[in-house]
């Protein structure tokens, strides 16, 4: 993945696919002024179907954002988590070590008590607040053996290995229960988005909700005959490029044998020359045949999916939301994806949507909060939303004006 990465630039906008600001704000004043031109007004203070509309819509992205906060701390404290179990079973192994010093220089003390020493030196030493305490009031060192030196410098090595093991597990415990502290504030966001884009769909009468499906099938129809047009210019562009390089090939196998010697050598010569041009052309012109392998096993995998609901958080097999979606279906292709759109977003090369393949990953907002899968024909597979189904889709969906950028993973 690495070779195929690439920076990408300063600025957010990524030509040719994203409306500045203030046009988007434009566009969307003249779609919401055109959604309620025939609208009845209000007159007992509840908002318009429209307004309710506009308000789910953005409870749902705002729920979706929150769910890629939760995926990257659910994420970042798992992986602290086996961090922090790997630092405890260290100190624990050094915890034993440092008994087991212990014991050995307490075998030496009660041996000096046995003899009758006036001084218990190693006793002295065991009960000192701590070793270099000891030394710095004694000369024990020059009247221990050698095996009771070896055994007191065990002793320290173990103890200090043990106490700075201790402080890093100490410090990574804090950093865990942050991440822990994110991940139930991200999850507590999304409970409650949800549960008022619920609430305020449960309130609909059955006239408002009927209205309701004829604003969605409205904006399908118009995201269909964008999606068609885009289509339609990417065929046209692809003709073009396979007319050029025909027209390259062409030239090249018109153009004279360089080496004319006897007539048969020169026909071996024009033969082999009309054919290797050719085919490295076509060689140029076409994704490598193990870069479309995986993209339609990827694809593949996707398609497999459709029906399943979208649950905020899953990564399969059952369910899924957006980003888990894209990353089974590219592990499916022996593409490894990392979890979060906003790190999916840098996991490959920034293509534009005019050249956009199959396979290629589609991401939405200017936050990144949303993927989908490009399947071609500007339609691709995606989990949209809570209450929805992994489906295809129209990558319009939601307006040309929320594309953020198209990526190519491999």
């Amino acid at each position: 993945m690495a070779s195929h990465r690439k920076s990408r630039p300063a600025s957010p906008l990524v030509a040719g696919i994203r409306t500045p600001a203030l046009a988007t704000a434009a566009l969307t004043s003249v779609a919401l002024l055109s959604q309620t031109a025939n609208a009845t007004p209000s007159t007992d203070g509840k908002p318009s179907i429209e307004e309710v509309e506009k308000k789910v819509d953005d409870l749902y992205r705002q729920a979706e954002s929150a769910t890629e906060k939760y995926n990257s701390a659910k994420e970042k404290s798992g992986k602290q988590r086996k961090q922090v179990d790997t630092l405890l079973d260290d100190v624990a192994r050094r915890t034993d070590k440092l008994n087991k010093a212990r014991e050995e220089l307490g075998t030496f003390a009660a041996a000096q008590y046995r003899t009758g020493s006036s001084a218990p030196d190693t006793a002295t030493f065991l009960l000192a607040d701590s070793p270099q305490d000891y030394f710095d009031q004694t000369q024990l060192m020059h009247r221990l053996t050698s095996r009771q030196k070896e055994a007191v410098d065990d002793y320290v090595t173990q103890q200090s290995a043990t106490m700075k093991k201790r402080q890093e597990a100490a410090k990574s415990l804090e950093t865990l229960n942050e991440s822990q502290s994110e991940l139930k504030t991200a999850k507590a966001t999304v409970q409650t988005k949800l549960s008022t884009a619920r609430e305020m769909l449960s309130k609909l009468t059955a006239e408002e909700k009927a209205r309701l499906a004829a604003i969605e099938k409205r904006k399908q129809e118009e995201a269909a005959r964008k999606a068609a047009e885009l289509a339609k210019q990417q065929a046209a562009q692809q003709a073009a490029e396979e007319a050029a390089q025909r027209k390259k090939d062409a030239a090249a196998s018109a153009s004279p044998s360089p080496s004319p010697s006897t007539g048969s050598s020169t026909g071996t010569s024009t033969g082999s020359g009309s054919s290797t041009p050719s085919s490295t052309g076509s060689g140029s012109s076409t994704p490598s045949s193990t870069s479309t392998d995986k993209a339609d096993k990827a694809l593949a995998f996707a398609r497999a999916q459709i029906g399943k609901p979208y649950v905020w958080g899953a990564t399969g097999p059952g369910s899924y939301d957006c980003s888990g979606l894209t990353q089974a279906a590219w592990k499916a292709a022996g593409v490894s994806l990392p979890r979060t759109t906003w790190d999916q977003v840098n996991a490959g090369t920034t293509v534009s949507l005019a050249d956009a393949r199959p396979g290629d990953l589609i991401f939405f907002y200017d936050d990144i909060s949303h993927v989908g899968i490009y399947i071609g024909g500007g339609m691709m597979i995606h989990a949209p939303k809570p209450g929805a189904y992994v489906r295809e889709e129209s990558i319009y969906y939601a307006g040309s004006s929320i594309i953020h950028s198209v990526v190519r993973p491999a």
